[in-house]
């Protein structure tokens, strides 16, 4: 068959067009799959585990839920792509310690271990030393747990540096009698100013605090 000129010029440009449709598929497949498996070698159950983006500003859900993570065992943690390959990763213990690896790019591994023989992911960001009694450049991160008799409606936390308190970090949620907010916190600003509101409305703050120090903040 003999195609129309015009027809036949555009062939080229079809083909061109077609090649670089092609060419853009793998790019979307190399972000990568940012699920792994959490395993446990550290000697001791691991109580709590969270996950996050790195942009994210708090930790989320205790994605163990009512279960434990016993020493040697693991943990597959799904992750949607559209979460990006960075994210931050917090345990913690049976004994209340916690130990976190931030802006690590999960999409180059298939498992993150926990414990003293943990290897480093490939391309991760810096690993904190744990440093329990520094001050400075230590874990401000902590859990705020609610034990007063009333939810808590809104929480909030912000260097004692500065000015204002930010945003409520529960947003549109509560927090029951009983239960705890991860707050995730830039490392080494260890002093935060700490106020809730009570379902009631009544605010209760805590000045000066050094989280580095400690794991939980209790209220009342």
């Amino acid at each position: 068959m003999i195609l129309p000129r015009r027809l036949t010029a555009l062939i080229p440009l079809l083909l061109g067009l077609l090649a670089t449709t092609l060419a853009a598929v793998p790019s979307l497949a190399q972000q990568g799959d940012p699920s792994f498996n959490l395993v446990n070698r550290s000697g001791q159950v691991i109580n709590e585990i969270y996950v996050s983006a790195t942009r994210e500003p708090n930790w989320g859900r205790d994605l163990l839920g009512q279960s434990t993570l016993a020493n040697g065992a693991t943990f597959p943690v799904r992750i949607a792509p559209a979460a990006g390959c960075r994210q931050d990763i917090r345990v913690v213990y049976a004994d209340g310690r916690p130990e976190e690896r931030r802006n690590q790019d999960t999409c180059t591994i298939t498992e993150m271990v926990f414990g003293t023989a943990a290897p480093r992911a490939p391309n991760a960001g810096p690993v904190p030393a744990p440093s329990p009694g520094a001050t400075q450049g230590g874990n401000p991160s902590f859990n705020l747990v609610n034990r007063g008799r009333a939810q808590i409606r809104e929480i909030y936390v912000s260097s004692s540096r500065d000015n204002d308190w930010g945003p409520d970090r529960l947003g549109q949620n509560t927090l029951p009698i009983g239960q705890h907010l991860p707050v995730q916190l830039p490392q080494g600003d260890c002093v935060n100013d700490i106020r809730i509101v009570w379902m009631d409305g009544r605010p209760e703050e805590r000045r000066a605090i050094d989280t580095c120090q400690l794991v939980n903040v209790v209220f009342p």
